[in-house]
This record gives structure tokens, sequence and C-alpha cells, in this order.
């Protein structure tokens, strides 16, 4: 007897295009959805029947690091799977500013154990400034070798403004080979004002994910950008910029994480989370679930993903509800998903090269007053604030007014280069933390109540090869070992999301609560592309002036 692989009946059916849900029998076979002509004499392997449930296509996260996740990418398809998640578009230069092509290759490889659509956009800015110490430099030429991957489908956000905005040559070749390969450029506009979105849009960069109101939103629409809206770990974007789309054109609107540890995906969700927020906020599901699938495929170009109708891949969740986005059953490449047995691919560098002591963090304060990076719950950017400090030999951290020292240490190549500056807003009332993962450079970046603690955390990271630890009164609460880079756990998702969890709790017996993640907070005070102040080995940054300054401010300030 003739067959074909899987019949569903009875089930209502998104129709992107009519923003309707049909009742409708589907039809899979060899990976996709076929016409009932084309299976009109065969019989159905396997036979769902999806009365009085919904199926929507595969969901597609339209920009995510999956190093933040702190697992690799065949675990995290693992778990995305489970959420209906069916492609990603990923961005690798987390480990690509660490070991540059090889850090690139090493993603592919894992990436191909899991079913999940894994597709990268090549890494634009390693390193994301000229000044970074980080670990790799990836010119033009050196992406060539990429392009002949399937995998890749265009070139990841451009965060060097200043680097387009005067032509750079490197950076125009990046962009121009994408679009010789008719691939999609994604952009990176954080605190750009108008004169700045149009330099992007001359350039040809076509999406961007960094809006955080709706007043940002409408300002890149006018200059052509797709939006990715935004729910991840820390930047909580969802709320506050679904408002913009009542008054827009919805097409232009697709869903990203962005950032995400796994204990949050494990907890809440990836794109589901994403829709169950937009459908809690009072967007339409056949809306809602278009952005999750449909227009992120056109928004990457990508065909035959995001509809189901014959000749489309057979990429779909079925759902209990429409108000209920986590899928009961998941259908990729038209095989129903299983759990896959798969384990991380090797990884035997070490990264951590670095030689720390306690001496190093002297800050002299002479003014009375010092620049001071202030944390913004839940959001990436910075406060610049100007406090009053009495003059001292070596500052030590001051808890009663949550002021801390805050310590970047170069990691990559043995420098020796250490900036030492304060932040305000971790609320730590005795310890340190610190981490490997320090966007973009990826060196060490720790913050604490105590030189001898700051220190300790330090070099539990040195010892471990990379990771997250917590230290209080100089005893080691926990360290959650990232050997892959120092970005990412070797270990299955489940037990990184349990050893995850048990460094938040350990945080919790150091400092006061607060409602923002402490540790990816952390990790984005040494991105300089990002407002307004940040903290980097050589000193303290400036985004507003695009210079280095001095902790100490003027007095007359």
């Amino acid at each position: 007897m003739a067959e074909y692989d899987i019949k569903i009946i009875n089930g209502k059916v998104l129709d992107p295009d009519r923003m309707k849900f049909i009742v409708k029998d589907l039809f899979i076979n060899n990976g996709k959805l076929v016409s009932s002509d084309q299976v009109s004499n065969l019989h159905p392997k396997t036979t769902i029947d999806a009365t009085g449930k919904v199926i929507v296509p595969g969901y597609i996260d339209s920009h995510v690091h999956i190093e933040s996740s702190l697992v690799t990418p065949s675990e995290l398809g693992k778990l995305l799977l489970k959420h209906g998640v069916t492609t990603i578009f990923a961005d690798p230069h987390e480990i690509a500013n660490v070991i540059g092509k090889d850090g690139i290759k090493y993603m592919i490889t894992d990436s191909r154990k899991t079913p999940l659509d894994i597709f990268y956009m090549l890494p634009s800015s390693v390193p994301c400034v000229p000044f970074d110490h980080n670990g790799a430099t990836l010119t033009a030429n050196s992406l060539h070798e990429f392009y002949q991957y399937p995998e890749v489908k265009g070139l990841a956000e451009v965060m060097d403004y200043p680097a387009v905005a005067s032509g750079e040559n490197d950076i125009m070749a990046k962009i121009k080979d994408a679009k010789q390969h008719h691939l999609s450029v994604d952009g990176h506009t954080a605190g750009f004002n108008d004169q700045q979105l149009a330099v992007y849009e001359k350039a040809g960069i076509q999406t961007d994910h960094e809006s955080t109101t709706p007043q940002e939103i409408k300002e890149r629409l006018r200059h052509g950008f797709k939006i990715f809206l935004r729910e991840g770990t820390v930047e909580r974007d969802l709320k506050s910029t679904l408002p913009a789309m009542k008054e827009e054109d919805p097409v232009n609107f697709s869903f990203c994480t962005d950032d995400k540890l796994i204990s949050d995906l494990v907890d809440e969700g990836s794109i589901d989370d994403n829709i169950q927020l937009a459908l809690g906020a009072g967007v339409k599901p056949e809306l809602a679930y278009t952005m999750a699938s449909f227009n992120a495929a056109k928004a990457h170009q990508l065909s035959q993903v995001g509809k189901l109708q014959p000749g489309f891949k057979a990429d779909l969740n079925i759902l209990n509800d429409v108000n209920n986005p986590t899928p009961v059953q998941v259908i990729k490449n038209g095989q129903i998903v299983t759990e896959n047995h798969s384990h991380p691919t090797p990884f035997t560098e070490n990264t951590v090269h670095a030689e720390f002591k306690s001496n190093q963090l002297r800050l002299p304060l002479t003014t009375g007053k010092a620049h001071v990076l202030g944390i913004k719950p839940n959001h990436i950017d910075t406060k610049h604030l100007i406090l009053n400090i009495p003059p001292t030999d070596n500052f030590q951290s001051d808890p009663s007014q949550d002021i801390l020292k805050i310590v970047v240490v170069e990691r990559h190549h043995n420098l020796g280069t250490v900036g030492v500056g304060l932040v305000q807003g971790f609320k730590i009332k005795h310890g340190a933390i610190a981490t490997t993962i320090a966007h973009d450079d990826h060196n060490i970046v720790a913050v604490g109540t105590s030189d001898h603690d700051i220190e300790q955390a330090i070099n539990n990271l040195i010892t471990a090869g990379g990771g997250i630890s917590v230290v209080n009164k100089q005893q080691t609460l926990s360290t959650l070992a990232l050997p892959v880079a120092g970005l990412m756990s070797d270990k299955d998702y489940r037990t990184v999301a349990k050893e995850t969890k048990q460094i938040y709790r350990d945080y919790k017996q150091i400092a006061a609560p607060i409602d923002f993640d402490p540790f990816i907070t952390l990790s984005f005070l040494t991105l300089p592309v990002i407002p307004t102040l940040k903290m980097t080995d050589q000193g303290l940054y400036d985004f507003n002036q695009q210079q280095f300054i001095n902790v100490n401010a003027s007095s007359h300030m």
C-alpha cells in the first residue's frame, strides 16, 4: 500500500494572508506540506486528529545570541523545539569575539546535531569597536568562506556606527558582500537620532531590535527598518513597544529574544512567551502568530517557511487553544519532535589567559565628585551619574549608598590591562560577583564590596576557564563553569538551568532584593556601543562623547 507521512485533520489552521483561522486538513510528505491531490491515491502512515485544536506555523526567533543562553546550540535546540521554535537567526559574535572564525565553525558544527534550523548572521563587528581588547579580529575577507555554508543567511547587527558613518572600507565591504549574496543586513541602533538612522538606511541596513519606545519604532519605520520586538532576560521591551503596532503596518513587526538565559527559557519559554505577552496586551491571535512566523521569515528573506500551505516546509505547532502558545505537539521538517539525545561538541581550548591581584583595584579619587555608571533595571543602557564622593587614596565600596567598585580585566592575551570604576544599582551588601560574559569583548568583569572578594571571584574564573562566580566575605558560594570560550557550558541544558538558578540564589544571599537580572546587566556594562557610560579594561568610556573619560569628575560639575 502506497503511503505518505502525516495527515492532520479537523484543525483550525492559521492563514497569515487572510489573517484567519480556517478549519482544514493538512498533508505532509518528505518534510513538506503537500496538496490533497498529491496524496489522493495514498494512505497516511500517521493521522493526527486536531479537532478543537489550533495549528500555527513553527515560531521563528528573528535575532538571538545562543551564547547568552549559557548552553551550546545543540542543547538549546532541544529546549526551543519543545516550545514550538523551529527556526532561529543567531548572531555568533560572542564566541567570535573570543576565538574568531573557529568560534563560528564550532557553532555551525554543533548546530547540525539538532533538527532546529539555526541560521547564522555573520558577525559584523569583531571587535565591536576598533579599540577593544577582544580575542580576535574578523575582516570582510575572513568572512568570505562562510557564505558557502547553507546556514549563513546574512550579516549580523552592525554595531560600529562611526565606521559606517565614515564609510570605513572593511565594514562597508561586509555590508556589500551580504548584499551581493542577496542576503539581509541586521542593524543595531540603540540611542540613534534621526540623522544616524539615515546613515544606516543609506548603507542598506534593514532591521533593528533595539527599540524601547513607540516613538523609537516610528522613527525606525520611517527609515525603512523591519522591527524585531524584543523580550529577553534583561531587555524586556515588548510591553512598552507593542502600542506602536496600533498605528503602524503590522507586517513590519516580528519577535526576538536577543539574550535569554537557559533558566528563563525553561521557566518562561522563548518566542511562545513573546506571543503570550502580546496576547495579554490585546494583540489579536491571528496577528501575534503571524508575527512569530511569517513576518519573521519575510524580514530575513526566508522563503517556504511561515505558512501552512503546499510547497512550504512542514514546521508547525499544534496548540490546545489560541490563547496558549506553548504547543502540545511540534512537527519539524515533517517529523513529530521527540527528545534528541545528542551531546555538545567537545571544546578543549582554554580561553582565559590572565593574572590578577587585588592591588590592581586601586582607585584614587581626588576631586570630591566622580562619574558613576547608573543601572537602569531591565535595560542595557546606563545612566551617567555624577556623585559626591570624598577624596581618597583608594576608594572602598560604599554599600550604604550602593556605590561599588566595578573592574574589567583583559583575559584573552594576558595584556595586564585593568579598568576600575564605580557603579550604582546592584544593591550588594557584602561580597562580589564576576563573569567572563562581558559584551562584546568578553573580558572579565566584576563588581563587589571589597577588593579581596572581587579578587577571589575573578581568580575563581581564571581557574575554571570562564564562567560566573559569587563570593561572600572571601568564601566562594558558587561558580558556574563555562569552559566553552568562557561563554557556554558543556553540560546538558537541564543541568545548566539548575546551576544557573543556584548562582541566583547565592546572589540573593549577598544583595538586597532587585527587580532585574544582575549577571546579564553586569555583562552589558562593558559594551561601549550602548549609551551612556561603560567600563572597559582600558577605563571608563562615555558613549555620548565617543571617548574615554577619567572617573574623577570636575569639582565644578
